[in-house]
């Protein structure tokens, strides 16, 4: 990443630097938006800079997200990186502000653009997918009514270390966290699915749960496709006896899970291999996005 965007702007690296009294700094004031692009357009830009503009509106951060603007700056940023495609970070901070907690709202927000090469993932990984390891930190409660994608990000962060520290890491397995009271919340950086008898499930966002924009699209495409879906409670024994589970977010799309790692070891999951509705709604997601015509 040698060019980074920052306030509209595109600079070397070294030269996007803030305020040391930026909130986003000091008090971890201030949200982000990651997605990908797809022939060099980024999918569902609009939903991701809504649930921006939301979460901006609920901390008094001023933010006007005009997606024309935006997306002639991703552009920018990407040409004078050289990437046709790429993984994108759009940070919106407080900005500067007083030392100690403000009462009333910001003024001068900074905004960044963080690009990079896509990640490559293998095509066996949607077809063979990957372990779930059940961790035993639990989900932090949210910052208000719903989890902010904000910047404080230390309960993800620690529940990476404890995966580190398990066998299944070595594997690329995904840590699962659950709540305090036991009930299955969501991946350090995925939603969660899982199949039973043809119903597809997830857990709600009274969990605490980021609400995923990928997790929101296959919901839709789910309900499309004539299949039943639900929102709800549940606890580790369910998932340990569903048919097919899979992860979801905005770079890697739909990725199966063929294994379950726990204290008491681990199982297979739809016999090690994709399940026929994770790969259905892996198909339609595609379809959506441009890649299958």
């Amino acid at each position: 990443m040698n060019y980074i965007g920052l306030n509209n702007r595109v600079v070397d690296s070294k030269d996007a630097v803030i305020s040391a009294l930026d909130h986003g700094f000091l008090y971890g004031m201030g949200l982000f938006e990651t997605f990908r692009t797809y022939g060099g357009e980024p999918f569902l830009l609009q939903r991701h800079i809504d649930r921006l503009a939301d979460g901006c509106r609920q901390l008094g951060i001023p933010f006007e997200g005009d997606i024309a603007e935006l997306r002639d700056w991703i552009q920018r940023v990407m040409g004078k990186n050289e990437l046709q495609d790429a993984y994108i970070r759009y940070t919106v901070t407080a900005g500067e502000d007083i030392l100690g907690l403000p009462a009333g709202d910001y003024s001068q927000p900074n905004h960044l653009l963080y690009i990079k090469e896509l990640p490559k993932f293998p095509d066996t990984l949607y077809m063979e997918g990957k372990g779930l390891q059940v961790l035993n930190l639990p989900r932090n409660t949210p910052e208000g009514p719903v989890r902010f994608k904000s910047l404080h990000y230390m309960n993800n962060i620690l529940a990476k270390r404890e995966l580190a520290g398990y066998a299944s890491a070595a594997t690329g397995a995904e840590g699962l966290m659950l709540t305090a009271q036991g009930e299955i919340a969501e991946g350090i950086v995925s939603n969660v699915f899982f199949v039973t008898n043809n119903v597809l499930y997830t857990p709600s966002v009274a969990t605490g749960i980021l609400p995923g924009i990928t997790r929101e699209m296959v919901l839709e495409l789910a309900l499309d496709a004539g299949l039943q879906t639900e929102e709800g409670l549940y606890r580790w024994e369910q998932i340990a006896e569903a048919d097919e589970i899979f992860l979801t977010n905005s770079v890697q799309e739909i990725i199966p899970v063929t294994t379950l790692w726990c204290t008491n070891g681990r199982q297979t999951v739809s016999g090690g291999r994709c399940g026929r509705i994770t790969a259905l709604l892996l198909e339609l997601y595609r379809e959506r996005t441009g890649l299958l015509k």
